[in-house]
């Protein structure tokens, strides 16, 4: 009778293990309930919707969304008309732009199981699609000319770590020409001048120092634009429509990014508003006649638009509610701006907004049948650190009348790290606190952008791990909260962040329950030795150089594989198996080193993902992994 039983309970979990993709690797991992699968199908469902761009003679977007598995480009030829999808392929799209003038055709990226080695390819109106890129480098940052003619981009094609500048014709693609090689990959190509002559280049060091080039397309000569001053941050270029400005945005005499103008070829800086904010601008798009400058500052997370008429500096702020703006672009006929929106309540949706304020949505974005749009804000809250540092985060919390009383909360940490947690739409994570009664917390630890260049670089080299004291500071202010369960607390993060998930367990364990670490950092002297060569020194800039003697001593004392055995909670650890910023290897030596020392582990492997899941089926199966853990180990 028992060999039937045991027998029946084995056909019993084949037949729920059926269920997960064949591409996973599942350590550890119990079945999922039926009974969650069916409570989380709803908010499996939830879509978004990136805008990308305008087609060049007709009011129609370029968007990214998913109906499928993945996500594709489509287009959408009115505000609420239908988006039709315009690529099909098993990889995810969700980048592009139309031929200027014309309209002719799309040119977009895409990459192979997560890798990141982007190939460009030409989408022409009947579909057919043609490789442009070489099918091995990594290629980015296309641009168009503004006739339409050329594209200019990076590549790594000559040595595989370099990202040097390529200018080729997308209707032959054997005409792709090398123009300028360069040193390191941080380069990327930001604008063409309206006369096709000129090319505005970055030079990206870190988060903390970048440079502006200006490259002429004829001779291929490259002269910097930016001055020579110590570690000044630059971001973003866009020539003005007689070529002879350079608009941009820099940190350089201020702690935050500011709008400013720069004459070609003098150098010549001129502030555009005068005063210091206490905000970056964070992203800006200048209108096709080049009089006004549509721009967003990131205010503690939430984004501000403004107008700026430059003939006469007035500025205007349209009525948008509270929420994240991105992608802002003008329409070529000027007189209404394309962005992306989020908030809390609202899923990234494509809405324009007009000269006169009007912001009216081009997509609905489905939620699964789920009415969201009555969730309240994310609570903004301040605390002092350890050392008095002050920093803040967005707390979501459940119901307080569905789930009176004290409830346990899950900390989630960017990456980055110089990521910044956002006022945004949480997704599917709506489930722990509409279904579980979970609060979320997302933290802004010291090293988070948007509070100033100093804020900024309070955690690099030695300074590591005093962000992860900051968890403590936070963990404290949440103890400290009548409506949060300090002895139920979770903690969880991506890439950086699943560093800090890793370094929170062994410093701050005492204080939580379990840990999800995905695609994070578990050694910084392999993770430096093994992710991509065009990667490794902008991250040496950030981290610390291995190179040095007493760099790598701090790096290796400081890692959480040298600390394993400290860790007493259970933890969860996802991974990609292409993934080419945090290799597989950071994943399966952690895990293996946790197991030795004696604690348990859940462990996922995706063998066609990279840095995060990006296909539904293994989106979905990681979804409800993290469920079932928090479930055990939380609640």
């Amino acid at each position: 009778m028992r060999s039937i039983l045991a027998l029946l309970g084995s056909v019993a979990i084949a037949a729920a293990q059926s269920s997960v993709p064949a591409n996973l690797t599942v350590e550890g991992i119990p079945p999922i309930s039926p009974e969650l699968r069916r409570s989380a199908a709803r908010y499996m469902e939830f879509r978004k919707a990136e805008f990308l761009g305008w087609h060049p003679t007709e009011l129609r977007m370029l968007i990214s969304t998913r109906f499928g598995e993945t996500t594709q480009l489509h287009s959408v030829a009115s505000a609420g008309g239908a988006r039709k999808q315009i690529t099909f392929a098993a990889e995810p799209t969700s980048s592009g732009s139309w031929q200027p003038k014309e309209g002719r055709c799309i040119v977009f990226s895409r990459d192979t199981g997560g890798g990141e080695f982007y190939q460009l390819y030409r989408l022409d109106s009947d579909g057919t699609e043609t490789l442009l890129s070489d099918g091995k480098s990594r290629n980015s940052s296309a641009a168009w000319s503004n006739d339409g003619g050329r594209i200019a981009y990076t590549s790594t094609r000559r040595t595989g770590k370099d990202n040097d500048i390529y200018v080729q014709d997308p209707f032959a693609p054997e005409s792709a020409r090398l123009l300028l090689q360069v040193s390191g990959g941080g380069w990327s190509v930001l604008d063409w001048s309206h006369d096709g002559n000129k090319l505005a280049v970055g030079e990206y060091i870190s988060a903390n120092e970048s440079r502006l080039h200006i490259l002429d397309v004829a001779t291929a000569k490259l002269t910097r634009l930016t001055p020579e001053e110590g570690k000044v941050a630059w971001s973003g270029a866009q020539f003005s429509p007689d070529g002879r400005h350079i608009y941009t945005t820099t940190d350089r005499q201020s702690e935050f990014h500011r709008l400013v103008r720069i004459t070609v070829p003098s150098g010549e800086i001129e502030q555009i508003i005068p005063g210091e904010s206490q905000h970056d601008v964070e992203s800006f798009e200048l209108s096709p006649d080049g009089k006004i400058l549509a721009y967003v500052l990131n205010a503690d997370g939430a984004s501000q638009l403004r107008f700026l008429e430059l003939a006469t500096a007035k500025t205007t702020s349209p009525k948008l509610p509270a929420g994240v703006i991105g992608h802002l672009r003008w329409h070529p006929t000027g007189g209404v701006l394309g962005i992306s929106f989020s908030s809390a309540g609202i899923p990234t949706d494509a809405y324009t907004v007009g000269i006169n304020g009007e912001f009216r949505p081009w997509t609905e974005s489905e939620t699964g049948g789920l009415d969201l749009r009555s969730t309240p804000p994310a609570e903004l809250v301040r605390i002092e650190s350890f050392d008095g540092l002050k920093m803040s985060g967005f707390l979501y919390r459940p119901d307080a009348k569905k789930f009176p009383g004290k409830r346990p909360c899950v900390i989630q940490i960017h990456g980055g790290p110089e990521g910044q947690s956002r006022a945004d739409f949480i997704g599917r994570w709506n489930y722990l606190t509409r279904e579980l009664g979970v609060a979320i917390f997302f933290p802004n630890v010291r090293g988070s952008e948007g509070y100033g260049k100093s804020f900024l670089a309070a955690d690099n080299g030695f300074k590591r791990e005093d962000s992860v004291k900051d968890i403590r500071s936070f963990i404290n202010a949440l103890k400290n909260d009548a409506q949060i369960d300090g002895s139920r607390l979770a903690v969880m993060g991506g890439s950086y962040g699943g560093y800090m998930t890793l370094a929170s367990l062994i410093q701050h364990g005492d204080e939580l329950r379990c840990g999800i670490d995905i695609v994070g950092i578990s050694n910084f002297l392999t993770f430096l030795k093994n992710t991509q060569d065009y990667r490794r020194d902008l991250r040496r800039v950030e981290y610390g150089d291995e190179r040095d003697e007493k760099m790598a001593e701090f790096l290796a004392k400081i890692s959480p594989t040298a600390r394993a055995g400290e860790i007493k909670d259970p933890l969860f650890i996802v991974q990609g198996k292409n993934d080419p910023r945090v290799p597989v290897t950071e994943a399966r030596q952690m895990a293996d080193a946790v197991k030795k020392a004696g604690g348990m582990v859940w462990y996922l492997e995706a063998a066609d993902e990279g840095h995060g899941f990006q296909k539904k089926p293994n989106a979905d199966f990681l979804f409800l992994s993290v469920l079932e853990f928090l479930k055990a180990n939380l609640l």
